[in-house]
């Protein structure tokens, strides 16, 4: 039984030394990605409510829906749904 203990806490030790390296790189990446995913929703957000100025949506009601328009590019959403 302790055998199987030892081996199992090796595996994970051994695991965890293979994915460390690699860790650094993986959160620069992902960082990078929710920078551009943040800095395209902001363009389209720009985009959406000028759109809905030019159709003749006035400056509350156009602002009101870009916010709702906005709202799933949030990542505190998808943040909090995952705890």
């Amino acid at each position: 039984m302790t055998e199987k203990k030892e081996e199992g806490n090796a595996n994970t030790i051994r695991l965890f030394g293979m994915i460390l390296p690699s860790l650094p790189l993986l959160l620069l990446r992902s960082g990078g990605a929710l920078l551009r995913f943040k800095r395209d929703a902001k363009k389209g957000g720009k985009a959406f409510h000028k759109e809905l100025l030019c159709q003749g949506i006035n400056e509350t009601t156009a602002a009101e829906l870009t916010v709702i328009y906005l709202e799933p590019s949030n990542i505190k959403n998808y943040v909090g749904f995952f705890r």
